[in-house]
This record gives C-alpha cells, structure tokens and sequence, in this order.
C-alpha cells in the first residue's frame, strides 16, 4: 500500500494548474461555440446552447438503469431544479426531447431523446472528438491510452 500523497507533491500541483486550466477553458466556452455552430451547419435548425446541455444530460446513460428525469438533469449540469425545468421545456418545445410515462411509475415522467435529439448529440460527439483528438495530435498510442485511462479514473474518483 503506498503512503498518502501530500499535496505539496509536485505532481500534485501540475495537475491542479492543469485542471484550473480545463476551468478557464470550459468557462470561456472554448468549445462551446464552434460545437453549436457545427450542429446548427450540419442539420440546418437553430440550436439554444441550454437545450444542447440538455441533449448531453438526457444522453448521458445512468449508472443503475434508471430513468432520466428533470431532477438527474439538474444534478447533472449542476443546476437548480426550476432552472433545470425550464430548460427541459426548452428542449421538449425545440423536438430534441421528448417527456414519458415512466413504465414503472406512471406518475413520474423520464426523458429521452427524439430522433432529431438524437442526431444533435451525435455531431456534438462528433466535434468534441475531434477537439480532443487534435489536442492528442502526436502523441503515441500508448500515452493516449495511459492518459484516457488515467484521467477517467480520476475523474471518477471526483
């Protein structure tokens, strides 16, 4: 068993620089931007960046199975829940997502993706694939392997 890593380690505080700088670019919307104008070229409809978190969170599969609710899309963009209502009625009335009975419960409502949300959450795949793979551009097999492996990890530990 290895000893407790201290956080003066200076490992330590290259990933936590290297993490403020996922921050400031998940905060500037790096990404974001040219994601919804790909979308928005590549099936010609407009897209409202908030029904497109929406798209992400309804896609995103639970771990147990269960169904995805406005309540999971909040925990999941970190929202609250009127804020996270709203968005979801945002996509409904947009076509991406569609509001169902749940076949367990028939009082509660899950959410899932139409044909059109699905095509929507495809390109943005798509395009954030491509984002990362230029930001691999040369590197080996094996580091891109190690670090897909190794950043899961520690994103699943958070």
């Amino acid at each position: 068993m290895s000893k407790p890593l201290s956080p003066d380690d200076p490992t330590v505080a290259a990933v936590e620089r290297a993490m403020v700088g996922v921050r400031r670019s998940q905060t500037r919307r790096a990404l974001w931007p040219p994601m919804l104008r790909a979308v928005e070229e590549r099936l010609g409809i407009e897209l409202d960046s908030g029904a497109a978190a929406v798209v992400d969170a309804v896609e995103e599969p639970t771990s147990d199975g269960a169904d995805v609710t406005v309540g999971l899309v909040a925990e999941r963009l970190g929202l609250d829940a009127s804020r996270a209502s709203r968005l979801v009625a945002s996509a409904v009335a947009t076509g991406l997502v569609r509001r169902e009975a749940s076949q367990e419960d028939g009082r509660r409502i899950h959410l899932t993706l139409t044909e059109l949300g699905q095509r929507v959450f495809e390109v943005e795949q798509d395009v954030r694939r491509a984002h990362m793979a230029e930001g691999m551009e040369g590197w080996s097999a094996d580091e891109r392997r190690t670090f897909a492996e190794l950043f899961t990890r520690f994103v699943e530990k958070r």
